[in-house]
């Protein structure tokens, strides 16, 4: 049954077109630029939320208030984690 599935999978694929990079350079280079723009300001965000977090913790604790700053925490760091792997994960998907 594996073998079945594994010919058909390789005639499946088969058709399957490959497209070049033919970008031209000039324009290659601007994006890339832009790029890097894009991930600096995405990595800066990631840390200016986990100092505002960490900010928020402590005011709460001090006033003897308890929230949910935890969830926030969560969600902050998992926005970093996307923002860290977006370049791998793009590359691993298109290459």
């Amino acid at each position: 049954m594996s073998s079945l599935l594994i010919e058909a999978s390789n005639y499946l694929a088969a058709g399957v077109p490959q497209p070049v990079s033919d970008a031209p350079g000039p324009l290659s280079a601007k994006v890339d630029k832009v790029l890097g723009f894009v991930a600096w300001a995405g990595t800066a965000a990631g840390v200016l939320g986990v100092l505002v977090t960490g900010a928020m913790m402590a005011v709460s604790l001090k006033r003897g208030e308890s929230s949910e700053h935890m969830s926030r925490l969560g969600m902050v760091l998992g926005g970093c984690v996307l923002v860290s792997t977006a370049g791998p994960l793009v590359g691993f998907v298109f290459n």
